[in-house]
């Protein structure tokens, strides 16, 4: 997820980090060993041998998410591979690996790699780049997968939730020259793991423990932003756990990148994965802690903070289309614990943002499909409008607010630990009892609406979150 604010504007551009959940895949029959990948880091030179388990003529990389700004492809920039005969391309939707002349791919390959920061659509970024020389790569961007040829490559969806694939997640060997790496809040000479699905730390930023959560904070980054996530972070965290009980996993590592002081921006960027928080901050618009900065940043770590719950290893979506359900419902949850933390915070108007949005982005376009225009941000909006909607019902019925709904979510549905988008309809009927509501928002998911203020009001008028129309506009009042 990354916010970008700009001298003149205070606008999100927010991707599914998470908004990123993995894919969850369904593997063809198990092969006997795994694609094996050694990363290693020699000084400034970067490379990635990839150990091969069949011949296959192309090779997708599973996890080939966009850069936002440009929405181009990001491997081909970064990544040379050295392997005679080999190319790197976009298929589809895909990089892949391929070779020239047609034939299987060569079982080894080397590939070199120039990390640098880059924000993707809905995707964990490739690497968070600290001031002081310090990397850390996702683990998931080497996973691939082998195909019969380019054609089936150009073919693959976009969402490969439950998607029949060969082969599963490749077992990457990390390696720093210069010393150990930081791997799950262990530093060790070298390490191999599958599936690892975090950060790999190279450098010797220096790690600080506190109450509830370790942090990995880049030396170049405001005093005033490292205090306030040293500081608001563990609040957050705690008011989480005070209504939703305790998140799963360890004591979590929130690992904090600084991009630089670029002229009129002001950005946050960030994801969660199970047992960690990244957060990659730039622009010289967070240099000092004026109020819409400050209530930005402590808004922003509520919504990253509340993936532990929703999202991450908390309740997470079925399918890539569904990621509304987590992402609008963080939105909300950083709303209500920020305001509880901080009463100077003004959740109405960032409800109301909300609000404005999702009309905006709803009109004659489904959200479901918004990924595949690269308009995740609808998925945030709209989310959050309808979680909002969610919260009312409960609270007309029972005096309850969003948090006791995801306690009942989390009892009904912890078994596997998937909130699908028919079991969060099923409880919205529950909360409101009108299955006639349903019908407006499953509207907006898969048409769109020629009129979504329309339907928002009927919503929100059904399940008595107050506002007002002002020439056509909602306006909330509560």
């Amino acid at each position: 997820m990354r916010a970008a604010l700009t001298a003149f504007t205070l606008s999100l551009l927010l991707a599914g980090c998470a908004a990123a959940a993995p894919a969850r895949l369904t593997q063809a029959a198990p092969i006997v060993a795994p694609v094996a990948v050694v990363v290693e880091r020699d000084r400034d030179r970067w490379t990635a041998d990839f150990t091969l388990n069949e011949d296959a003529p192309v090779w997708f990389f599973r996890r080939s998410a966009l850069l936002r700004v440009e929405r181009t492809p990001w491997r081909p920039a970064w990544w040379s591979v050295e392997t005679p005969g080999v190319i790197l391309d976009r298929q589809g939707r895909y990089d892949v690996l391929r070779t020239t002349d047609g034939s299987p791919v060569p079982r080894r390959i080397r590939i070199r790699m120039t990390p640098r920061a880059g924000d993707l659509e809905a995707d964990y970024d490739p690497a968070l780049m600290f001031t002081d020389g310090t990397v850390a790569l996702y683990s998931g961007q080497f996973d691939l997968s082998p195909l019969a040829s380019i054609q089936q490559a150009r073919s693959l969806p976009l969402d490969l939730n439950g998607i029949s694939l060969p082969g599963g997640p490749a077992g990457v060997t990390w390696r720093d020259r210069a010393g150990p790496v930081l791997f799950k809040g262990e530093r060790l000479t070298e390490v191999t793991a599958i599936d690892a699905d975090t950060y790999v730390l190279f450098g010797e930023t220096r790690t600080r423990e506190g109450t509830g959560v370790t942090t990995v904070i880049d030396p170049g980054l405001p005093t005033w932003l490292g205090n306030q996530l040293g500081e608001f972070t563990p609040l957050v965290m705690d008011y989480y756990t005070s209504r939703l009980g305790p998140q799963r996993g360890p004591t979590p590592i929130l690992m904090v990148s600084w991009t630089g002081p670029t002229q009129s921006l002001s950005s946050m960027g960030g994801s969660v994965l199970p047992g960690l928080i990244s957060m990659t901050f730039e622009g010289d618009g967070v240099l000092n802690p004026d109020p819409a900065a400050l209530a930005r940043a402590r808004w922003f770590i509520g919504h990253e903070s509340a993936h532990f719950w929703l999202g991450s290893k908390g309740l997470e979506y079925q399918f890539a289309r569904d990621a509304w359900i987590t992402e609008g419902g963080a939105d909300l949850m950083a709303v209500r614990a920020t305001a509880a933390i901080d009463p100077s915070f003004d959740a109405r108007a960032e409800l109301q943002r909300e609000v404005d949005e999702c009309v905006s982005l709803a009109r004659g376009r489904p959200i479901a499909s918004a990924g595949e225009r690269g308009e995740h941000r609808a998925y945030y909006a709209c989310g959050a409008v309808w979680s909002l909607a969610l919260e009312g019902a409960r609270r007309e019925r029972t005096g309850g607010d969003f948090f006791d709904v995801l306690t009942d979510l989390q009892r009904r549905n912890g078994d596997d630990g998937i909130l699908t988008r028919e079991e969060w309809l099923e409880a919205l009927t529950r909360e409101a009892r009108d299955p006639s509501l349903r019908i407006g928002i499953e509207r907006m998911l898969d048409m769109g609406s020629d009129n979504p203020a329309s339907e928002i009001a009927r919503l929100f008028g059904r399940t008595g979150v107050a506002f007002r129309m002002e020439a056509g506009r909602i306006v909330l009042t509560d």
